[in-house]
């Protein structure tokens, strides 16, 4: 299986890329920047340099080709500002999703956020701004990529990330209510979502749990299924 991963150096694309490695099979990243590649082949994956805020849909899907999933974990990241939510969040998922079509690659994972929304109005108490266009950006990249019937498109909204040891058990559901994930644990998810095609058409939030992640995969492709 060869896998792409947009936003390769990411926290959780890096992690998801060491499981895709390690199990044999082939993954590929997407980076912005050449002094990121050396991260990326250290994880045993293969460096793409594309920029996804200037690429078109025509580059982006020469570096698809023969891809059998595309896993979308790319963001502007922490201290950006709001523009670049929309070009990032919002645009680059856009465009690679376009890309996917283009390059006839089915199979699309999502990391997206809880809550979520391009509906969201305003700036709702407490919350800062430039976080308020970072939930309607990516809101309004799954309600893009939930319109496309070219894609078997899974999307996944995991809680509060932190840096602790996965625990292999989490809490996969439509709604979960709020709660802490492991950023292992969400690339573990993202191997095993890989893996179970049941879940295509499924918007799923994610935190720490009881279930081991087989089980909670399963439970929630079986639900999908009946």
């Amino acid at each position: 299986m060869r896998t792409v991963i947009a936003g390769g150096h990411g926290q959780i694309a890096l992690r998801l890329e060491r499981l895709l490695a390690g199990r044999g099979d082939e993954v590929a990243g997407i980076v912005r920047r050449p002094e990121q590649a050396s991260d990326l082949l250290a994880a045993g994956a293969e460096p793409v340099v594309c920029d996804l805020e200037t690429a078109d849909v025509a580059e982006v899907a020469r570096h698809l080709e023969g891809a059998d999933a595309v896993v979308f974990a790319a963001g502007a990241g922490p201290g950006s500002g709001n523009a670049r939510k929309d070009t990032v969040d919002r645009g680059a998922a856009v465009l690679c999703a376009d890309a996917a079509e283009a390059a006839g690659v089915r199979r699309w994972l999502m990391v997206s956020a809880m809550s979520a929304d391009a509906s969201l109005q305003g700036t709702p108490e407490g919350m800062d701004p430039v976080f308020a266009d970072y939930l309607r950006a990516k809101g309004a990249a799954d309600d893009d990529l939930r319109a496309r019937t070219n894609l078997d498109w899974t999307v996944l909204r995991p809680g509060r990330l932190t840096d602790g040891p996965g625990t292999g058990r989490v809490h996969l559901a439509p709604e979960t209510g709020r709660g802490e994930v492991t950023r292992d644990d969400v690339a573990a998810v993202l191997l095993a979502l890989l893996d179970e095609p049941r879940t295509a058409g499924l918007t799923l939030e994610l935190i720490g749990g009881r279930m081991p992640i087989p089980e909670a995969i399963d439970e929630v492709a079986g639900v999908a299924g009946s």
